[in-house]
C-alpha cells in the first residue's frame, strides 16, 4: 500500500434550498417553510465562502483585488466591491464575539500590546499617512493562550480577532473607542465607532 498527499484547488458549489408551499383547500392560506438563517440575509455567499474570504484576507494577507482574479481564473466574476461588502457584514456580524473576546482579555492580569505603524491612504488625495494599528494579546500561560502566538517575542499580530480601534490607553481604562482617522478601519466597521 502507497500513500500520497493531494491537493484540490478551491471547488465552488451551488446550494439549492427548495422550500415547499402548501395551500389549504378550505381557507385558501399559503404557508410556506422559513427561510434558513444566513450570515447575510438574502446572500448568495454561504458560510464556507465568507469564512473562506475572511481567512485569506486576514489570515493568509491576500487582498481582495487578488481573491477577486482567483475567483476569477475558477469562472466566477465577483467584484472586489461585492467582495468588501461581504467582510464588512461578517465584521458587523462577528461584533458581539469582538466585544466579548476583549471584555475576557482585559480581565487578564497581564496584556501584551503592539504597535504597528501602517500606511494609510487618505481618502480623495492619494496621498498616505502614518496610522497605527493596535494589538492586545494575553500570556501563554492565561486561559487564552490559544489565542495568542507563541514565538519567542510574544508577538500578538496573530491575533486577529483582537485588534480594535482603540488607543492603549482606552483599551486599559475600558474607554470607549474614537473614531481617529489613524485607527485601523479593518478591524472594526465605522457605523460602530462612537
Amino acid at each position: 500500500m502507497a500513500e500520497k498527499l493531494d491537493y484540490a484547488t478551491g471547488v465552488f458549489t451551488v446550494e439549492r434550498h427548495i422550500r415547499g408551499k402548501w395551500v389549504c383547500t378550505k381557507c385558501e392560506t399559503l404557508v410556506q417553510a422559513p427561510v434558513p438563517a444566513h450570515v447575510i440575509d438574502k446572500g448568495i455567499p454561504t458560510t464556507g465562502l465568507l469564512a473562506q474570504v475572511l481567512v485569506a484576507k486576514y489570515q493568509d494577507h491576500l487582498p481582495l483585488y487578488r481573491q477577486e482574479h482567483i475567483f476569477g481564473r475558477a469562472g466566477l466574476a465577483i467584484p472586489r466591491s461585492t467582495l468588501a461588502s461581504w467582510v464588512g457584514q461578517c465584521g458587523v456580524q462577528l461584533q458581539p464575539l469582538v466585544d466579548a473576546l476583549k471584555a475576557v482579555m482585559l480581565k487578564s492580569p497581564v496584556l501584551h500590546a503592539d504597535e504597528t505603524p501602517v500606511a494609510m491612504l487618505k481618502p480623495g488625495n492619494r496621498k498616505t499617512h502614518r496610522a497605527y494599528i493596535w494589538t492586545y494579546c494575553t500570556t501563554s500561560y492565561d486561559a487564552l493562550k490559544g489565542w495568542c502566538s507563541t514565538s519567542p517575542r510574544g508577538a500578538a499580530g496573530s491575533m486577529s480577532g483582537a485588534s480594535w480601534a482603540w488607543t492603549p490607553k482606552q483599551a486599559m481604562t475600558g474607554g470607549t473607542a474614537s473614531s481617529c482617522a489613524t485607527t485601523s478601519q479593518a478591524t472594526r466597521p465605522a457605523s460602530s465607532w462612537a
